[in-house]
C-alpha cells in the first residue's frame, strides 16, 4: 500500500507515544492497580488522536488498516490459527486445571475487542508501520516483527503465560498485517482469544480485575 507523505519527526513521535503508553501500563496498571482508569484513559486519547490525524490526512485509515474492504480475507487467513488458539488455550487450561466458568467472560468478549483494536493500533500500525516507512531508512520486515513482538511481551511482564502468549500472537499478527493491513479483524481476534486465554490458560477474571471495584 501506497504511504500517505508522513515526516520522520511525526513517525518517531508517534513511536515515542506508544513507548510512553506502554511504560505508562507498568505505573498505573500494575503499581497503582488503576486497571479501568488507564484503559478508559488510553483509548479515549487514542482515539482522539485518530480522529485529529484522520481530519489532517483522510488516506491515513485505509493505510493505518482501518479499513473493511479485505474483512472476509483476513478472517480467512486468521481462522485456522484462531481455532488451533483455541483448542491449545482449553487443553492447557485443563492440564493446568486453570479454566474458569463465569458469565464475566460474555462482556470481555464484548468489551476487549475495542480494547483490542487499540493495542494492534498502537503495536502494529504506529509502531512496525512507522518503522517500515520511514524515509532514508529500510528495516527488514522479519527484525520489525520480532522487535514489535518482544515490545508487546515485555509489557506483559511478569506473567510467563502472558508473556509467551503475546509474543507468539503479535509475531501472527505482523506478518498478516503485512500482508493484509485491517486493524478490525486483528482487533477482534485479539479480543476474543485473549479474553479466552486469560479464562482459561491463566485463570484469571479480566472482567473482575478491572471493573470489580465499579461492580463490588
Amino acid at each position: 500500500m501506497i504511504s500517505p507523505v508522513i515526516s520522520n519527526k511525526t513517525r518517531v513521535f508517534e513511536i515515542f507515544a506508544v513507548v510512553i503508553t506502554a511504560s505508562g501500563k507498568f505505573i498505573f496498571m500494575d503499581w497503582l492497580n488503576w486497571r479501568f482508569p488507564f484503559i478508559s484513559a488510553a483509548i479515549i486519547f487514542w482515539i482522539i488522536y485518530i480522529i485529529y490525524r484522520s481530519r489532517k490526512q483522510p488516506a491515513i485509515l485505509k493505510y493505518w488498516g482501518f479499513r473493511t474492504d479485505n474483512f472476509r480475507s483476513v478472517i480467512k487467513m486468521l481462522l485456522p490459527f484462531a481455532i488451533f488458539a483455541l483448542i491449545t488455550c482449553v487443553a492447557v487450561g485443563i492440564y493446568r486445571n486453570t479454566i474458569i466458568v463465569s458469565w464475566h467472560i460474555i462482556p470481555i468478549l464484548l468489551l476487549y475487542p475495542l480494547w483490542g483494536v487499540i493495542q494492534q493500533y498502537l503495536l502494529i500500525a504506529l509502531t512496525t508501520g512507522n518503522l517500515q516507512d520511514l524515509q532514508q531508512q529500510k528495516f527488514n520486515k522479519g527484525i520489525i516483527i520480532f522487535f514489535a513482538a518482544i515490545l508487546f511481551a515485555i509489557v506483559h511482564y511478569p506473567f510467563t503465560w502472558l508473556i509467551i502468549g503475546t509474543f507468539f500472537l503479535a509475531t501472527i499478527y505482523g506478518w498478516v498485517y503485512w500482508k493484509e493491513r485491517n486493524l478490525y479483524v486483528l482487533g477482534l481476534f485479539h479480543g476474543w482469544l485473549g479474553g479466552i486465554f486469560y479464562y482459561t490458560v491463566l485463570g484469571r477474571d479480566p472482567f473482575a480485575e478491572v471493573f470489580g471495584k465499579l461492580f463490588g
